[in-house]
Order: structure tokens, then sequence, then C-alpha cells
């Protein structure tokens, strides 16, 4: 890999840039600042999704940038995700449209399906995680992934979205959707770190020519916090960013842990969406395409794959 490789090419030919900035539990006057400072920073791939609840926020900012003549509608990539209130066929141009709307765009660059399974919707679009009354999650066990990526092609058709593709799927689920699809998944994106790797998830979306994006990559502290505000015992997650390996290899390049880590997935051609609110965090993390590791490198941190995932989905078992 190259110094100045700085996107990845879907199969449609559209471009997704290597390193964007994820707004995962970032409330609505923390996402406009971290979007600020991340634009000015050179950012120009933003993640988020119906279910965050930061939409509106970030295209304030988006469309400031846009309105002022800094910044160009197609020099930015937006990807926001269908709820699973919305993992019906009928519900997926609902839930766009209201992401479009508060995104204030008209289109997306990439729209995924957040989850393979689907919530029934409760009182109303802001009811998220709907319970019934005996407290328990209204999980719709009936969900179609087939139609429903059918709907999320005629979102494509439409041009209301670039490219579509999957979050949280796992192997068997992509091997359906590519069977019956006429618009194969652009992008997966998946928890994947240096300590859950995914290498076979990942094998299984080349076969299909299917990129990569990692949320979380580099581990999450806010799994723990989460955990805990729901009353659940907080997962065993060992701190890559401690790691030794990551530690020694981060002192011979002057860089940070965190660097390290995002640079050993880029050079993967794996996404990465790392999640901030600080800026001299937003900043650091894109300062990681101006150096490379080298193949020794590269296989020591591939030989620190624990299988750990931080994100079991337990919580729907609520």
């Amino acid at each position: 890999m190259t110094n100045n490789k700085t996107e990845i090419v879907f199969q449609n030919g559209w471009r997704m840039p290597l390193v964007g900035l994820g707004t995962w539990q970032s409330p609505n006057e923390e996402v406009k600042a971290a979007i600020q400072w991340a634009l000015e920073a050179g950012y120009r791939h933003i993640d988020t999704a119906f279910s965050y609840q930061n939409e509106g926020a970030i295209g304030d900012v988006v469309d400031k940038w846009i309105k002022s003549g800094k910044l160009k509608r197609e020099e930015l990539f937006i990807t926001t995700k269908l709820p699973m209130i919305g993992n019906s066929a009928d519900k997926v141009a609902k839930y766009l449209d209201l992401s479009l709307k508060s995104l204030k765009v008209d289109y997306v660059d990439l729209y995924l399906i957040h989850f393979p399974v689907g919530f029934f919707e409760g009182k109303d679009e802001t009811d998220l995680y709907p319970r019934d009354e005996f407290g328990k999650y209204k999980i719709d066990k009936s969900t179609d992934i087939i139609t429903l990526w059918k709907e999320m092609e005629a979102q494509v058709e439409a041009g209301r979205a670039k490219s579509i593709g999957l979050s949280n799927f796992n192997s068997e689920q992509i091997e359906r959707i590519v069977k019956g699809c006429r618009i194969k998944p652009a992008n997966l994106q998946v928890e994947l770190h240096a300590y859950f790797q995914q290498k076979l998830l990942r094998a299984a979306c080349a076969k299909h020519g299917i990129t990569v994006c990692a949320y979380s990559p580099l581990g999450s502290k806010g799994r723990n916090a989460m955990n805990e505000k729901r009353g659940l015992p907080p997962p065993v997650i060992p701190i890559v960013l401690e790691d030794p390996v990551v530690l020694e290899i981060a002192q011979n390049h002057a860089k940070t842990p965190a660097q390290i880590l995002l640079r050993h997935l880029i050079q993967a051609d794996v996404v990465v969406i790392p999640k901030s609110v600080s800026k001299a965090r937003i900043q650091e993390n894109f300062g990681v395409l101006d150096f490379v590791l080298s193949e020794a490198e590269i296989s020591s941190l591939d030989n620190l794959d624990k299988n750990c995932r931080s994100f079991d989905f337990k919580h729907l078992a609520e």
C-alpha cells in the first residue's frame, strides 16, 4: 500500500474515504462541534444513523459548509442507516426520507441496514427500541432481509442512495443477500479492531467484492458504560490501546497507539470510523495517512487477534 492512498473503490465505482468520523453516542451539541473540527481537519467522511438521533445536528453543520461555498456536496461522503424499527420493505423509503430531511441533503452516499433483525414500531419514530407490556423488546422475528434488500435497491434506482450495504450481518446472511440481489452490497460495517479482526467474515466479503468498514476500531470503552446504564454486567474487554505490541510500534513511529491501530486496518483496505468529540483526538485520528507500517509490524498486529467482541447484542435479550 502506498503512502497516499486515502480511499477505497466500491464495485459500482463510487469511492469511500478510508478515514471517517463516527458519531455514535454523540449528543447534538457535541456532534456539531465534532463535525466542525473534523471538516476543518480534512475529514470528508461522516458516519451516522437514524438511531443515533443526531442527524439533524450533523445536517446543520454540513448545510452551513455547503451554503458558504467551503464544501461541495459531492466532496462529502455521508453514511447513515435504516433503524431496526424500519426493517420492513414498506418502511425503508419512510425512514430514508426522514434521514435525508434531517441531514439536509438529497441523497446519502451509503445507506446501510443497521441490523439484520428488526423491531415492531412503537408509538412513533422516536421510540427506537419499543418494549411490550412486560418490558421485553418488541423484536420482529419475521424480518425478511431479502424483501428488505429489494427495497434498499429501489433507493439506489431512485437516486436517494449512491450505494447500499449492511451492518452487523454475518456471512450466512450476506450469502443470502448476494444470491438474491440485483445490486450487491457495497460495504459491510461491523465491529473490528486488533483484538477482534473478523478474518473469516472479511474473507467472505472479499469473495463478493464487498468492502469492510470497522466501527470501534480502537476497541470500545463506551460499551461498558452502555451495559452499566442498562444494569447489565460489563463485558470483559482487554484494552487494545494498552497492548505492549501496539505501544512499541507506536514508539518506533513516534505515533500514538490509536494511530497505529487505525493504520493497521487501513493498510488492509478496511475503512475506519473512530468516534470522538475531542478536537485533539479528531485531529489525531486523521493523522494516519503519512506513514506506513512494515510487513513485520503488520504481522505482529495481525497476531494480536483474540476474537474479543465488545458488542455482543445480549442487551436485546433483556
